[in-house]
């Protein structure tokens, strides 16, 4: 079973080498109980530890069941130990921070058992020694004689083929010492034991052989394996097949021995609560960065939280926008700047003009281009990264959204608002650039109308607002009113949609200019919730404002009746919310004081698109349908340059040609004849008779009625289709007029028509062949807007990164198309801020990178900690590794040891971050109204405890790595 060949073994100490055994055979039966006996350092313990597979041999061989161990690696050195060999040593070497139990259980957790047949043996091997009832004392508990019980039965536990005790009663008194002897004696009826003892005594008494050895030489052996004895005769072996050698791989890998990651922990947990304080305090020293950096970032992560509040805020009000027409500022900016720059060519002897204005007219016409929104639009809709990137993006139209009120007085006219224009602040012009400003998405932070559309957000919206009152919208004809967080409403607000009388305020401004003594209402007036959420609005398409008349639509907006009947038809809309800004909002979505839903325009595009007039006009798209006139095209716009250009001729010409003049002075007079103007004389051919026959006959009472009767029916008159005879074109005051007039009348209009079809083209064109309009003017005015194709598109990032991301998007759009396709836009947030973020994660990078030292430097410390455990531990290491542990077990050891502790530094750190953040906030509070709260994310203190677990775990290695590297004998030595 168990043969020595020729052991021999040296140890070089310094420039010499001792030699300990010198060429020990030695043959042993598979049971018996053998003595080894001997003077101090003859050899005895190196041979027992040799057999043990804990130190190696020089030279020889040493079989086990026939099998020569001089290839074996360390795994099979660990197999062996942990399989074949049972250790009993004279000072127990029983590990004392783990029970009796977990003492006996170790081996078998090295190989692999299962916890609960690893309990079940454990107790069994107790049991067996008489210790059953001692499972959960410490060593430290109990007596010698039990502490080497508890070390017999961790040694038969494994059921191991051999059981070496070393001296196993030299530290015992007689009696106990014969109760161990009896114990092992037993034992030895079933297993090979071999014993190291001083005491010739019990050796002579207890066992059945003994081996004397001296200077490291086998000089008696009282009962040798007899070599004379005829042993069986085995068949010859035969080679191994590939089977063969893949099971015996297979059974070699199934007794390889590992301790997982669990058993490390629990042991070096229990080491380590052997040392509660000084593993409190390596932890807490451990603990000093990471609460550094907690710190630091909880104040970053308030900040940065905020940040994003205001970026999300800001961006809500200023956001990318992009317009049909627009103009690049960046651009304009730089091109002015850059001019400006530029050196003077003159002399400094005077003063100079200098051409800002040209240059700015210049560059600003150079700069503006028209977008192609409905492409783009396109290109968004098909974007999948832009949802990610965004708050919302908003598509405007030019579809006015006509509000209006109705009361017992009338109706009102609430968006868009005419209040500061009835009040003699501003002229209509100027009222519709503040219009237009407003809807800039707030950038100039004023605008007349107090009616807005709400981004499509509603978490946005949430964050922003709180809901005091009734719900948020969730249809097209439902709107809220936001008031301030003061929960008030500006009077310019009350007076806009009517809660206050805004008749009161017209002509003010030019009365108080004038020096007039005016009063304004100043009281201060309340209005509960219920009577906000009861206000009632109707929106009106602008289409419904006119009226088909005589072939032409004619605005009836002055009409006070039929606008009555058109507000009564409009769409009711409803006030079914009120918002408050929350506190720590910086800023907010909703720029006027109602906010609607976009799905409100959406219906309106609809209603006018829908519109007969509308249909009439993209059904005729050559015909003001307003006048009933033709538009200039590029083809009568020309001919009309060239009549035009005639009529220049002749005038300077007129002086050179009296004949023509007077001819032209005759013509004359025939058209204002045929006009009714009384300040022409009679032509020449027409009797004083006829003349007043004409006036009879036109109803004119004298020639003033007549003139204006004339000059209104001819102010608008095709004169070609007097020329042509069709009278189709023409408008049914026109026909009527035409009708009163007398064949001669009629026939001396033909003839002036004819004499000054050369020379007054121009001046015809003006008094009615074409219409001063043109159709997209008309489209506009009507409200028409195609969704497909919007007017302008504003793009609300979610943060600065985000706006960045969106500005690539739109750059690669840039790149993909061709010129007369490329989008500008305007980025407000751009050219006012720079990029806070990335200032505040310097700050905090800087701060971290300061703090880290620390942690470092803690880190350092944790090994130096790390290492003298291993100091502390090493007769540990040396027991472990005589019950079959591996080198990477023992380092898994103590790096078990340095997980827990910087996991317990990390979470300890980050405790106490917490804990220090409640002041912190308080501290803040008090010295800044900035709502920064600082608060440690989740997901950093998770972070955080990594980083410190993974630091410890590096700082522990190199102290784990000598632990693998100790001798387990020298080990097993250390006291």
């Amino acid at each position: 079973m168990l043969s020595l060949k020729d052991i021999k073994k040296d140890y070089v100490v310094g420039d010499s080498t001792v030699s300990a055994l010198k060429g020990v055979s030695i043959d042993f039966r598979e049971n018996e109980f053998v003595s080894i006996l001997g003077p101090s350092g003859c050899g005895k313990t190196t041979l027992l530890n040799i057999i043990g597979g804990l130190d190696r041999y020089t030279s020889g061989d040493l079989n086990i069941n026939g099998k020569s161990t001089k290839d074996f690696k360390d795994c099979d050195w660990d197999s062996y130990r942990n399989h074949s060999i049972g250790f009993v040593f004279q000072s127990y070497n029983l590990i004392p921070h783990q029970t009796v139990l977990s003492n006996v259980e170790l081996a078998l957790t090295l190989s692999g058992v299962s916890k609960s047949e690893r309990r079940e043996r454990a107790v069994k091997a107790l049991e067996q020694v008489g210790l059953g009832d001692q499972l959960h004392k410490k060593p430290n508990q109990m007596s010698g004689g039990q502490m080497q019980r508890v070390a017999i039965a961790r040694a038969l536990v494994n059921e191991p083929d051999i059981l070496l005790a070393d001296e196993p009663t030299g530290a015992l008194d007689t009696e106990t010492s014969v109760q161990i002897m009896e114990l092992l004696k037993s034992i030895s009826k079933d297993k090979l034991i071999i014993m190291v003892t001083h005491n010739p005594e019990l050796a002579m008494k207890y066992s059945s052989r003994i081996i004397k050895l001296l200077d490291g030489r086998v000089i008696d052996d009282s009962d040798p394996l007899d070599k004379n004895v005829v042993e069986p005769i085995k068949k010859p072996e035969k080679e191994p097949t590939k089977a063969d050698k893949k099971a015996a791989k297979k059974e070699r890998k199934k007794l390889k021995t590992s301790m997982n990651f669990l058993t490390a922990l629990s042991l070096s947990r229990n080491n380590l609560m052997t040392k509660k304080a000084r593993t409190l305090l390596t932890s807490f020293a451990g603990s000093i960065g990471i609460i550094g950096i907690a710190l630091i970032l909880s104040i970053s992560n308030g900040v940065q939280l905020y940040i994003d509040q205001v970026q999300s805020d800001t961006l809500s009000s200023y956001p990318l926008q992009i317009t049909k027409t627009t103009a690049s500022i960046g651009e304009i900016m730089n091109t002015m700047a850059k001019n400006h720059e530029d050196s003077a060519n003159h002399d400094k002897d005077k003063v100079y003009s200098q051409n800002a204005m040209g240059e700015m007219i210049n560059t600003l016409m150079e700069e503006t281009k028209v977008n192609n929104l409905e492409k783009f639009k396109k290109y968004l809709d098909d974007n999948s990264d832009l949802k990610d990137l965004t708050s919302d993006v908003q598509y405007t139209y030019a579809t006015t959204l006509n509000v209006f009120s109705e009361s017992d007085s009338g109706v009102m006219q609430v968006n868009p608002s005419t209040l500061l224009e009835d009040m003699g602040y501003m002229s209509s012009t100027q009222m519709e650039a503040m219009s237009m400003s407003g809807s800039m998405g707030g950038m100039m932070g004023m605008g007349t109308d107090v009616w807005s559309e709400m981004i499509d957000n509603e978490e946005l919206i949430d964050k922003q607002y709180d809901v005091i009152a009734g719900r948020l919208p969730e249809k097209y004809n439902e709107v809220v009113l936001v008031v301030d967080k003061n929960n008030e409403i500006n009077d310019y607000v009350l007076y806009s949609l009517g809660l206050l009388d805004p008749s009161s305020l017209n002509g003010i401004v030019r009365r108080a200019m004038a020096g007039e003594d005016i009063s304004v209402d100043s009281e201060q007036h309340v209005y509960t919730y219920d009577e906000l959420l009861d206000l009632k609005f109707k929106v009106v398409p602008t289409p419904d404002f006119y009226k088909k008349k005589d072939g032409v639509w004619e605005d009836m907006t002055g009409d006070e009746s039929y606008m009555k009947k058109a507000v009564a038809n409009g769409t009711e809309i409803s006030v079914v919310g009120i918002l408050r800004p929350d506190e720590d909002a910086s800023s907010a979505s909703i720029s006027g004081a109602i906010g609607y839903r976009h799905d409100l325009m959406t219906y309106l595009i609809d209603e006018v698109d829908n519109s007969e007039i509308v249909k009439e006009q993209i059904a005729n798209p050559d015909i003001d349908v307003f006048t009933g006139l033709k538009f200039k095209t590029d083809e009568n716009a020309a001919d009309t340059d060239s009549s035009s250009e005639t009529v220049s001729d002749s005038t300077a010409d007129t002086e050179s040609k009296a004949d023509k003049t007077a001819d032209n002075s005759d013509t004359d007079k025939k058209a204002g004849l045929v006009a009714g103007d009384s300040s022409m004389e009679i032509p020449e051919g027409m009797t004083e008779e006829q003349y007043k026959a004409l006036m009879e006959q036109s109803g004119a009472s004298d020639t003033g009625e007549l003139a204006d009767m004339g000059m209104n029916a001819m102010g608008s008159m095709d004169m070609s289709a007097i020329q042509g005879g069709d009278m189709s074109s023409l408008t049914e005051t026109q026909k009527k007029y035409i009708a009163s007039l007398s064949d001669e009348q009629l026939e001396l209009m033909k003839q002036m028509l004819k004499e000054q079809s050369d020379t007054n083209a121009d001046q015809l064109a003006n008094s009615g062949k074409y219409s001063t309009s043109n159709y997209d003017n008309n489209m506009k005015t009507l409200g028409y807007s195609v969704v497909e194709d919007p007017d302008s598109i504003n793009i609300y990032p979610v943060d600065f990164a985000s706006k960045e991301k969106i500005i690539d998007i739109i750059d690669d759009y840039n790149d993909s198309v061709g010129e007369e396709d490329k989008i500008e836009y305007t980025d407000y947030v751009g050219l006012m801020m720079s990029s806070i973020t990335s200032i505040i994660n310097a700050i905090g990078y800087v701060l971290i990178a300061f703090v880290a030292i620390s942690l470092v430097v803690s880190s350092i410390m944790i090994g130096i900690i790390t290492y003298i455990s291993v100091l502390e531990r090493t007769k540990e290491i040396g027991i472990l590794r005589s019950i079959g542990a591996s080198k990477r077990d023992i380092s898994r050891v103590f790096n078990a040891e340095t997980v827990i502790v910087g996991f317990v530094a990390g979470a300890l750190g980050i405790i106490i971050s917490y804990l220090l953040t409640i002041p912190i906030n308080m501290i803040i509070a008090h010295l800044t109204d900035v709502p920064i709260r600082a608060s440690i994310p989740v997901s950093a203190a998770v972070v955080l405890i990594a980083i410190s677990v993974c630091l410890t775990l590096i700082a522990g290695l190199f102290p784990s790595r000598v632990a693998a590297k100790k001798d387990p004998v020298i080990a097993l030595r250390t006291e």
